[in-house]
């Protein structure tokens, strides 16, 4: 489960080969593969030579105008707009017509939420965590993948909902989890590594894998091609 590129080939070919050390099976991608950064083209075919499944992340919809940007901060609504610029009538097409949540045989993915996909929303409180519970058991599974927020991090439907910042968290066949992957290419948890997870279902593990990629590159393409100066500054700092 691998999401949040945003733009950033350094990062995501490092972790496609980290992947692919690991005989990973089936790459799953959780949305956003632009946005952000330098080379929002270039990750977009990476991703689609691959063949994998792929979901719309908000990054994805707003390129396209799908999604209003009005929300979006000065920043995000600057590469928003570039990455329009860069994108393909055809290219467009195909992240226009991606699905929101995607269900499988042992899990289920969306970007941000599972109550509220098309909203693009976070789960910050144990609330919003509890609504996408329940949605998640709408939708026949147990344990369910997000990206968006870019802190990879574990919610247990217990009583009271709990958390985990461990990268090993078990899956037991009796209690809902939701684990966000953390983020390819913007990490936002003060760890400036890529970040992924990989789901072992005959062991019943997902590890959170975080992966070190060319930081000064991704963020000299940024600055090369003009984008605001604290997409770049941020990469380094993992924020």
């Amino acid at each position: 489960m691998l999401g949040d590129i945003h733009g950033n080939t350094e990062a995501l070919t490092a972790c496609l080969d980290a992947i692919k050390s690991q005989s990973v099976d089936k790459v799953i991608c959780l949305g956003d593969i632009v946005g952000y950064g330098a080379e929002p083209v270039k990750c977009l075919e990476m991703i689609r030579e691959l063949k994998c499944d792929v979901i719309a992340g908000n990054h994805d919809w707003a390129a396209v105008g799908k999604l209003s940007i009005d929300c979006f901060n000065a920043y995000a609504k600057a590469a928003a707009i570039w990455t329009r610029d860069q994108l393909t009538d055809e290219q467009k097409e195909w992240l226009a017509n991606l699905p929101l949540t995607i269900t499988y045989e042992h899990c289920a993915v969306a970007h941000g939420t599972f109550h509220q996909p098309e909203a693009f929303n976070y789960i910050q409180t144990v609330f919003d965590a509890q609504q996408s519970f329940e949605a998640l058991k709408v939708l026949g599974a147990r344990l369910g993948f997000l990206g968006h927020s870019h802190v990879p991090v574990g919610f247990f439907d217990t009583d009271p909902i709990t958390y985990t910042l461990d990268p090993e968290m078990p899956v037991d066949e009796d209690l809902a989890i939701i684990v966000n992957a953390g983020s390819v290419g913007q990490p936002r948890d003060e760890n400036n590594k890529a970040s992924f997870a990989v789901y072992d279902s005959a062991t019943n593990m997902v590890n959170i894998n975080r992966i070190e990629y060319d930081i000064e590159a991704a963020a000299s393409k940024i600055r090369n091609v003009g984008l605001p100066e604290i997409l770049a500054a941020r990469l380094y700092q993992g924020k």
